[in-house]
């Protein structure tokens, strides 16, 4: 036993020797165990995807409405010069990946000839009923280069059918037809929303069945829901991961039905759970679908650096809506904004300033894991600590002094998340200065900090739930993007829940608006009535009990146009049903002229 201890010692003094300056080096070369639940390799796949783009595109590009009542006539669907190619060019030249096409919206329409549906393009005079929309995306798709996603509304404000079992057979050879004609699929989603209201409609899907049709022609899809089983929802529909973002995801008591809290998808749930890693999904307008008064409310460069370090920069993957406009194009605004946003990225990350440093460990489990692998471009390459420890420090003496602000890490996701607690410090002067601290990392994480000046950068893994293991690192300086505070957040009005606000209208007006307070604080009207008077006193009903589509997920300023113009001195907006117990908020509403 003696000459064993004496062996296995001095066996670790060479191999600590032979290791350079990269710390205590282990003899154990065996691969690190897996923890907790896994991705597979199709999910390992997809998150390495980072940005995908959603195309929102049917009859309510054509009305402006974001939630269609499905009982639009077909010949609404009428883009004049529909080029799906350029879609896809501008995603494939702008960084994204993969592509998502609204195949069938809430008001049923499909985009391809469903034979088990009758509001379909085949029924409209588009191309004689001869058009396919999802035809042309998929093989744009497969010329280009670009992954093919599905997009499927499991809510249908058309079909007959809807609220009876007989629906679940519907929409599952709904399924079939837009899934098995058209080649590799690599994304299913399935959105969530349902506004029938407490009186609506009533339907039971059965997700079990839905989703092993999918899977039984698309083995390898990525399903997305509310609950996965791909990956999940992250909550809101910013983009915005949560600042600690675990690929895992306890579904106990939640079912593809049955919603968990939005604070649990944003931040997954932590060493427990199945792994399903958070979709950001965010429209590049305030809509989702495309409306020429928004062609100049396209977001901000820096709306989107700092969608793009809330998402990918999270651990999440961010899928980008881009709605193609009446002609069937991507509109000249959303194109100049991609071009910039592509642009941006490509000066930020184009060059990481931790090139030729010399990596060390406080400990490494064996020379195939030494910290000089995490500097390595191969995403299997990796670094880990000896079997049992769960904290240790990283350090990267940098090639000269760098001036960064962005700081790049990467967990070995095909083995785990574990990671739950670091600190990055800087080597600034001689002293070491903390710059950085966070939660998860997960695929990718990229912490914004302070511009620092420094000639080493040093990473303490501060608390894991097994051994961390660490696949990259980088160093970036970004003088785009500067984070602000958003000064207009709280501004607006509080009101009860069923308090109403009165509108003056000085007169004849097309319609009126209403817009929540930012990011829907202190609650949203979800129904409401209307009224309108002459006098004040005297009031007539112009609606009785309608809808502010989509708005609890999305809140921005709605506008509802009316049939033709009212002549009136006041409208009234009484909430029926408020997203908040305690009341809703206003930032603004007025009449439309």
């Amino acid at each position: 036993m003696r000459l064993k201890s004496t062996t296995a010692a001095l066996a670790f003094i060479i191999l600590t020797a032979c290791s350079g300056n990269q710390g205590p080096v282990g003899n154990d070369n065996t691969p690190p165990a897996p923890y907790g639940a896994l991705p597979t390799p199709a999910q390992v796949q997809w998150q390495k995807m980072e940005m995908n783009m959603f195309f929102h595109f049917g009859p309510n590009t054509f009305t402006s409405a974001e939630w269609g009542t499905g009982q639009e006539s077909a010949d609404i669907f009428a883009p004049t010069e529909q080029d799906c190619s350029q879609w896809v060019r501008i995603a494939k030249e702008t960084g994204f990946k993969g592509v998502i096409i609204t195949a069938k919206h809430h008001d049923g329409f499909c985009l391809w000839p469903n034979p088990v549906a009758q509001h379909t393009v085949a029924q409209s005079a588009w191309r004689d009923g001869k058009g396919d929309v999802l035809k042309e995306l998929s093989e744009a798709a497969a010329e280009q280069g670009l992954k093919f996603g599905v997009y499927i509304s499991p809510w249908d404000r058309n079909d007959p059918h809807y609220g009876t079992p007989e629906y679940n057979d519907i929409f599952c050879q709904t399924l079939e037809s837009a899934l098995g004609s058209y080649g590799p699929v690599y994304e299913q989603w399935f959105d969530g929303a349902c506004g029938e209201g407490p009186n609506g409609k009533r339907q039971v899907y059965d997700f079990d069945r839905f989703n092993q049709t999918v899977y039984n022609l698309h083995p390898d899809a990525i399903i997305f829901s509310n609950v996965g089983p791909g990956c999940r929802w992250i909550g809101n529909e910013k983009g915005y991961a949560g600042e600690t973002c675990w690929s895992t995801l306890d579904t106990e008591g939640y079912s593809q039905s049955v919603c968990p809290p939005r604070n649990t998808l944003t931040c997954g749930t932590a060493n427990i759970g199945k792994w399903i890693t958070g979709e950001a999904d965010v429209s590049i307008r305030p809509g989702w679908f495309w409306k020429e008064s928004e062609n100049d409310k396209v977001k901000s460069l820096d709306a989107l650096l700092g969608i793009y370090y809330a998402s990918v920069g999270r651990n999440s993957l961010l899928l980008l809506n881009v709605p193609p406009d009446t002609r069937g194009l991507i509109h000249e605004a959303d194109e100049q904004r991609l071009r910039e946003f592509h642009a941006a990225l490509q000066e930020i990350f184009s060059e990481n300033l931790a090139k030729g440093a010399k990596a060390w460990a406080s400990d490494s489990k064996g020379s195939k894991y030494t910290p000089s692998k995490i500097l390595s471009k191969n995403y299997d390459a990796y670094w880990t600590p000896s079997a049992g420890k769960t904290t240790a420090v990283l350090e990267f003496t940098l090639n000269g002094e760098k001036t960064f602000n962005r700081v790049m890490l990467q967990e070995y996701i095909p083995l785990g998340q574990r990671i739950a607690r670091f600190k990055v410090e800087a080597l600034e002067n001689g002293e070491w200065k903390v710059i950085g601290r966070g939660t998860t990392i997960g695929y990718k994480r990229i912490l914004l900090t302070e511009k620092t000046t420094a000639s080493a950068v040093r990473v303490s893994i501060e608390n894991a739930y097994s051994e961390p293991i660490i696949n990259g690192f980088g160093l970036y300086l970004d003088e785009i993007y500067v984070p602000k505070e958003d000064e207009d957040a709280g501004k607006g009005l509080v009101l009860g829940a069923t308090e109403a606000y009165t509108i003056e209208t000085e007169g004849e007006c097309k319609g009126f608006y209403y817009e929540p307070k930012k990011d829907g604080k202190d609650g949203c009207i979800i129904t409401y009535k209307l009224e309108s008077s002459a006098d004040g006193k005297n009031w007539e009903l112009v609606y009785e009990d309608k809808m502010f589509e989509n708005i609890e997920n999305n809140p921005i300023r709605q506008e509802v146009l009316f049939a033709q113009p009212l002549k009136a001195k006041y409208l009234r907006l009484t909430p029926l049903r408020t997203n908040s117990e305690a009341g809703y908020g206003l930032r603004d509403a007025g009449a439309i002229k």
